[in-house]
């Protein structure tokens, strides 16, 4: 199995591969590379839609550059907790970032979004993810205003009163809750509409329909969110991470 950097030929065929509704693991396959740097790569560089190889690889060689300018201070060359691997704890970072901007985060949220989400606190200070993200503290204050706005990240004093971040595991459960809302208010107004365009006609047919299909979506999310709540809070059971590796093999 090679390992280093994709090369741009490699890169050109990830395209082709995808282009042609190959699946990651054929992909991976025929390059023979792993599947998780296939899924990686196309992850990081705009995802199955949206992969360029010429766009991917001028964007891996740019990230390259700064991490040598920023060696000194590169927070991944510190030793990581728990034994892992930094290399792959910085690339799966890059990774989780790129999914929440592709579901409508702004990059900047996305990177402290995601930077909370492997910490195994859940709570950072301004001054740690200026370090770890190498961004401006008006970068970071920016973010965490409009994530705090957003119900996504929460403040919290410290012993020595100083403000840190927190991410709870209640976030998911209240982002969705929050899509529900929304779905719900879209379907209320498609509603309205039924009325204005007088009911029976083809538009008001139409948003009749979105109507009903918008209540049934939201009121099954909100049911499900609620059924599942307790889930985020459950521990893993010992050997049950083993058991998946195995189910997986």
């Amino acid at each position: 199995m090679p390992g280093g950097r994709l090369t741009q030929q490699e890169r050109q065929q990830i395209a082709l591969g995808l282009a042609d509704g190959h699946a990651y693991a054929e992909i991976a396959r025929r390059l023979d590379r792993p599947t998780s740097t296939i899924t990686r790569e196309v992850m990081r560089n705009g995802g199955p839609a949206g992969y360029r190889a010429d766009l991917a690889h001028r964007a891996t060689e740019q990230r390259a550059h700064r991490r040598r300018k920023a060696a000194p201070r590169d927070p991944s060359a510190a030793p990581q907790a728990h034994g892992r691997d930094a290399e792959a704890v910085r690339a799966y970072e890059e990774t989780l970032t790129t999914v929440f901007i592709q579901s409508g985060t702004p990059k900047m949220m996305a990177r402290v979004m995601a930077c909370l989400c492997i910490s195994d606190s859940g709570s950072l200070g301004a001054s740690e993810l200026v370090q770890r993200l190498q961004v401006s503290p008006a970068s970071v204050s920016k973010a965490v205003a409009f994530l705090d706005s957003q119900g996504m990240v929460r403040r919290e004093r410290d012993e020595r009163r100083r403000e840190r971040y927190v991410i709870d595991d209640d976030v998911w459960y209240q982002s969705m809750m929050a899509s529900v809302r929304s779905t719900a208010h879209v379907a209320e107004t498609a509603r309205q509409g039924v009325g204005i365009l007088v009911p029976g006609t083809p538009a008001a047919t139409r948003l009749e329909n979105v109507a009903r299909f918008l209540d049934f979506v939201s009121e099954s999310l909100a049911r499900a969110a609620e059924q599942a709540r307790e889930v985020l809070y459950t521990k893993p059971e010992t050997g049950a991470e083993e058991q998946r590796n195995e189910d997986r093999r």
